[in-house]
């Protein structure tokens, strides 16, 4: 079973793959500046704050949760860097970072706990803080603005600074990608969030720390949430308590749109992060074609949709291939069965 549900994840990425370079082949014959090599760098950088938000996402939705607080920890986050590093002259960017990322894990922790201890649904738990973390970004913040003169050139370069011609923004995604689906395919804890995804009873019975888990994987998706603060505030320099509002709808979208399934059990951090990276293509095409930026929502609106049915039918395929087997098998040991009473 494993097997097959690996193979069906791979077709749904190498699909997402297909489906980004028939968008770039496409949109690059009706107008060749967005093949050009600054259109792609553009869309890294845009794509690797929704992607990393979208790595951490995914591990939250494997186990057949959600977070839709990650919005506003990344905009506390990245108000915090931004007022630290304004008013701390001399303050390492590291240690801003590691206060970020602290700060985020903090509010995973809470998540967490409501959901694995207090037994609160993910949706309701995650939407309530939202509201609370976005009410403390609002007090935080105070009517303050940061702007980009106020913070350190060095700390701003991050947002525009390349390695070998490639964006280091997107680097950085990449990097906490290439950890997470490792984690996710080779640890064991990360196997155990697709028991716990595929059926939560079945796993506490298998001796699975069903709470340990769901508590460490809203950590460390809050923890990635931080990260993704420190990143916006280098990317975008003015910041205020309205930083990244709404962005948790296009997080989940990437996520389930890279194969990542709402009903938990199935995806990779991989297919999230190309999800993200596909949605925010889609935008770049748009506007590039000159379409009325609403499109997006609808577009995005109907790729969610169609990977939620996408998602529904391989599901009833494969339970309908598993029954088949188990039939099969049934009828095979039968005949020895009897044979063995004789």
């Amino acid at each position: 079973m494993n097997g097959t549900l690996e193979r069906l994840g791979r077709i749904r990425e190498l699909g997402i793959v297909g489906a980004t370079v028939l968008l770039f082949v496409v949109t690059g014959l009706a107008n060749s500046g967005f093949l050009s090599i600054d259109s792609f760098r553009d869309i890294l950088l845009n794509a690797s704050i929704i992607g990393l938000l979208a790595i951490g996402q995914a591990m939250v939705i494997i186990t057949r949760n959600v977070d839709l607080s990650v919005s506003s920890t990344t905009g506390l986050s990245a108000f915090l860097a931004g007022v630290l590093l304004a008013d701390h002259k001399g303050l390492p960017v590291i240690v801003v970072a590691l206060a970020c990322i602290a700060m985020g894990a903090a509010w995973g922790l809470l998540n967490g706990a409501l959901v694995a201890y207090f037994r609160i649904p993910a949706l309701v738990a995650t939407l309530g803080t939202l509201y609370v973390i976005r009410g403390v970004d609002y007090w935080f913040a105070g009517g303050r603005q940061v702007n980009a003169a106020d913070m350190p050139s060095g700390f701003l370069s991050l947002g525009t600074a390349k390695i070998v011609g490639v964006p280091v923004l997107p680097l950085i995604t990449l990097a906490v990608l290439a950890a997470v689906g490792w984690g996710l395919a080779n640890l064991r804890s990360g196997r155990e969030l697709y028991a716990i995804g595929s059926n939560p009873d079945a796993a506490i019975l298998a001796g699975v720390p069903v709470t340990r888990r769901l508590l460490t994987v809203f950590v460390l998706n809050g923890a990635i949430a931080g990260l993704a603060g420190v990143l916006w505030a280098a990317r975008f320099g003015t910041l205020d308590a309205t930083v990244a509002t709404g962005k948790e709808l296009d997080v989940v979208a990437a996520a389930v749109v890279g194969g990542v399934a709402i009903s938990g059990g199935v995806g990779s951090a991989w297919g999230a992060a190309l999800g993200a990276l596909l949605l925010t293509s889609i935008s770049s095409a748009l506007a590039v074609l000159k379409v009325d930026s609403l499109a997006q929502y609808a577009i995005n609106g109907a790729l969610l949709l169609a990977a939620i049915v996408l998602d529904r039918l391989l599901a009833l395929r494969l339970a309908a291939r598993l029954r088949k087997k188990s039939r099969e098998r049934s009828v095979e040991t039968t005949p020895l069965a009897a044979e063995a009473t004789r």
